[in-house]
């Protein structure tokens, strides 16, 4: 196809498609979907060979954030039934860490709900980085804390940090119909505020949410313009008790396009399968890994994910590889760039310059506010689902038979509680 050509030539130079040539992807048949994976796994191989990056999230603090995202199981009049505590200690996000760096997590994401971090709130991050880095040689840390003031993610790079999320999480002409209580700029400004401070910045999207095609194009076109070093894609969970709970748009077949297009679009960029990829690509998350080079190993921020040894198996049986802590994630050129912003000492050049976070990119669509973009919700308190929950799932599947809603009813109990992470 010469459109598939084309693109495969543009991603090997780096080169901008065209927004028709992008609208295109997304516009492909089924019979053409296998050759839009191949031609996109081109450009990945290119820039990323067959590594796969994983990482780690760490729920800093859950719930009772004062801002409306309609994805997030964790806003403002959620009724969701999730875990809520406030800030863990740093010895216990460090023990929680630990579980994704024995299970071959490379970075681990610190993701905190709420609109913004205060400045003691930052000293507390810190301190927590600090104490993560001590305990486990060699991993990278990305914050995820909402939106950031002046000067702040200047002391999160001196307390260590590697990385900073924040989500752009939709296009900007559709923004205002999914948060009001913040702006799709201020969402810009933070990323912004995480690149000048020489972290290596990470913003996605959540798709999923009632967009179309043009709103899809038009978010990724805005990330290439912020050009993060890294891109996770998020696929909505319509958790019950959010604005979003019956938004049911999603199948493998066009989860693995949006991907492509995200990779087309963005070749030389970490793009991560965040969450909701268990529920929406399903068994067909190994063809994603043609696509995308960095994935969430084991449970998201308020719902769980899919068993770290299956994550592991699926790498293997892909024929692909994790990626060491030795390794850079990015390519050279962008490696290089970043070294330079961050004065190219330690920790955060070299192995360290990967991705960014997971953002709250989290499950799929929920996370917290400020960016904790997740697939958030969950379902009763203790782990089964809560009856409306249920009674949610089995009309979901009725109006959309791909819909894999039994899964929506697992709701994670990792960080905060008695149960350990299942990396």
């Amino acid at each position: 196809m010469d459109l598939l050509n084309t693109l495969v030539d543009k991603g090997l130079r780096r080169e901008l498609p065209t927004r028709e040539e992008a609208l295109a992807v997304l516009a492909t048949s089924d019979d053409e979907l296998l050759d839009v994976v191949a031609a996109a796994g081109k450009v990945r191989r290119q820039w990323f060979g067959r590594r796969v990056k994983l990482n780690y999230l760490v729920n800093l603090k859950s719930g009772l954030c004062p801002e409306d995202c309609s994805y997030c199981s964790q806003r403002l009049g959620s009724t969701a039934g999730i875990l809520k505590y406030t800030w863990l200690k740093p010895d216990e996000a460090s023990q929680a860490a630990a579980a994704g760096v024995a299970g071959g997590a490379k970075r681990v994401c610190l993701v905190a709900s709420g609109r913004g971090p205060t400045d003691r709130d930052v000293d507390r991050v810190g301190k927590t980085i600090e104490a993560i880095k001590e305990q486990n040689e060699g991993v990278e840390v990305c914050a995820c804390l909402g939106l950031l003031s002046d000067g702040q993610a200047e002391r999160l790079r001196a307390a260590g940090a590697d990385a900073y999320n924040h989500n752009l999480n939709t296009s900007e002409g559709t923004y205002g119909e999914i948060t009001t209580t913040h702006t799709y700029q201020d969402r810009v400004d933070t990323v912004r505020k995480a690149h000048d401070a020489g972290l290596s910045a990470c913003s996605g999207l959540i798709a999923g949410m009632g967009e179309s095609d043009e709103d899809l194009v038009d978010v990724v076109y805005a990330l290439r313009e912020l050009d993060p070093d890294s891109v996770p894609v998020n696929f909505l969970i319509p958790f019950e008790g959010t604005p979003l709970a019956k938004e049911w748009n999603l199948s493998p077949q066009r989860c693995l396009r949006i991907l492509a297009m995200v990779r087309f679009v963005c070749p030389d960029v970490e793009v991560r399968i965040a969450g909701g990829r268990e529920v929406h690509l399903r068994s067909m998350q190994p063809l994603a890994l043609h696509l995308a080079n960095s994935i969430f190993l084991g449970d998201y921020l308020t719902s769980e994910g899919q068993a770290g040894k299956a994550d592991l198996d699926m790498i293997a049986d892909a024929g692909f590889e994790v990626e060491g802590a030795g390794t850079t994630t990015l390519p050279e050129h962008r490696a290089d760039a970043l070294a330079a912003a961050m004065g190219g000492c330690g920790s955060h050049a070299g192995a360290e310059t990967g991705g960014g976070c997971g953002s709250h990119a989290e499950a799929g669509a929920g996370g917290g506010c400020g960016s904790h973009a997740e697939a958030g919700g969950g379902c009763g308190p203790c782990g089964g689902p809560a009856p409306e929950a249920a009674q949610a799932a089995e009309a979901a599947s009725a109006e959309v038979p791909n819909a894999r809603t039994d899964l929506v009813a697992v709701r994670r109990r990792g960080a905060g509680t008695d149960l350990a992470p299942n990396a």
